[in-house]
This record gives C-alpha cells, structure tokens and sequence, in this order.
C-alpha cells in the first residue's frame, strides 16, 4: 500500500462538514449535505458497506502519486487492515453545485497509519458528486500534493 496515495483517496468530501453553512456560498442541497457526512464517517470507520453505496459504480481517483485508482482498488485500500486515518480539518474549502453535479475539494493535512507506518500528507483535492438514480455518490477525485512551507 502507498500512505499518500491511499490518503489522497480518503479526503473526498470531508469539506462538506467541516464548512460552516454560513462560509459557503449558497447551503448544499440536505440530501448532498447528508450522503457527504455519511462518506465522511466511512471514511474514519473504514465501512465497506457505505464506501460501496456512496461511490459510484464508475468512480475513479487520479490520487498524490499520479496513480489512477478504481472504485474496487480504492476500497479495498481504504479497508485495509491496520489502516488508519486521524479527523482533520478542510482548509480554503470549495463547494460548487450545478444541478445535478457537485464540486467539493479543499486542502487537508492528513496523518494516520498504515500497515504499522505513521504518514502526513498535505492534499489539495477535489470530488465530483453526481446525484444519479435520485442519490449523490462521487464519481471522481483528483488529489495533488500540496508542497511544504
């Protein structure tokens, strides 16, 4: 497994709870609002069960190390045993929804462990939501390191 790639994964959407409603622009729809804290908590928790449900069949991630990663490879990253990610905060957090598309990216400094090893990495990542069959899942992520200052 690679830390920072896997890491570059787990940051989808956390912008979406981690922005005060009144910092954003316009509020995200309740139901965008709700499947992204949901992502969020299965993020932390490692569940399998709603990653399956909240990423779209199609997903992709372009994640930090240039590597491309489908819906089955990042899962299977996220669930690893002896994987783990600390909570953190979104930094210049960036909600755009158009319709039936959602933008939600950020900067985040993640650390965790993983198989034992402690990492830090600083993102800067977007997610594309697409509400398709009447529920959002994420459908894409980019995540680019962010270098040190």
């Amino acid at each position: 497994m690679r830390p920072v790639a896997i890491a570059a994964g787990l940051i989808l959407t956390l912008s979406a709870s981690a922005v005060p409603l009144a910092a954003a622009a316009t509020a995200l729809p309740p139901d965008l609002a709700a499947a992204a804290k949901a992502y969020d908590r299965a993020q932390m928790t490692n569940d399998r069960a709603e990653l399956e449900r909240l990423l779209a069949s199609d997903y992709r991630l372009f994640n930090s190390s240039g590597q491309a990663q489908d819906k089955a490879s990042f899962i299977a990253d996220s669930t690893a045993p002896g994987f783990h990610m600390e909570p953190f905060h979104v930094e210049e957090p960036l909600e755009k929804v158009m319709g039936d598309t959602a933008l939600l990216g950020g900067v985040a400094t993640l650390k965790g462990v993983d198989g034992g090893k402690p990492f830090t990495a600083r993102l800067r990542f977007m997610d594309v939501w697409a509400k398709r069959g009447g529920k959002w899942q994420v459908i894409f992520t980019q995540a680019t390191r962010v270098p040190a200052t």
